[in-house]
């Protein structure tokens, strides 16, 4: 039995009059610039910190292959995603930063595109996967590496406007 949910559809643009997931018709829109930036934690023991650091890891370089797997995994976003458009990407940088205070690493990603929908999601797969390669390089070292607070730190470009994350708000969130 179908159900029309003509009301919810339209806020709700990955389903259809149906409730079916579907693709959003992006097609209408003019490319724009869109950028987005992500954010990740990967916290650890302070021996497996001093290890990474010293270049020391048994798998080679840590870092240096968790950057290049976040900006490949960028690229294969829509391969990986459902509904997801596959998009030009005209930038994808991936920055891996020491954190003595975690200790371990904050991962931050930029992605840049001109085309009809934003990099939301490219921004967050490139953060995602960089942090799981650091993990897979550094799991000799140490199972319990945690990889904490992925998160879309901002977007500019597209109708729904600018955004930026509010740190203060998800610390006074009730729990």
């Amino acid at each position: 039995m179908t159900q029309n949910f003509p009301d919810e559809s339209k806020n709700l643009t990955h389903l259809d009059r149906q409730g079916q997931a579907q693709m959003v018709d992006v097609s209408p829109k003019m490319p724009t610039i869109r950028e987005a930036v992500a954010a990740a934690s990967v916290r650890m023991l302070p021996e497996t910190f001093v290890t990474i650091e010293a270049g020391n890891a048994p798998k080679g370089d840590v870092l240096g292959t968790a950057r290049l797997a976040g900006i490949m995994a960028a690229k294969q976003t829509s391969a990986l995603i459902p509904l997801c458009h596959p998009l030009p990407l005209h930038k994808v940088e991936v920055q891996i930063a020491p954190d003595p205070q975690l200790p371990g690493y904050q991962i931050q990603a930029l992605v840049k595109t001109k085309a009809e929908t934003g990099v939301e999601m490219e921004a967050l797969t490139a953060v995602s996967i960089a942090a799981l390669t650091l993990y897979d390089m550094a799991k000799a070292l140490e199972k319990s590496i945690q990889i904490e607070s992925i998160r879309l730190v901002s977007k500019t470009g597209g109708k729904s406007g600018d955004y930026r994350f509010n740190s203060s708000l998800v610390n006074s969130a009730p729990g």
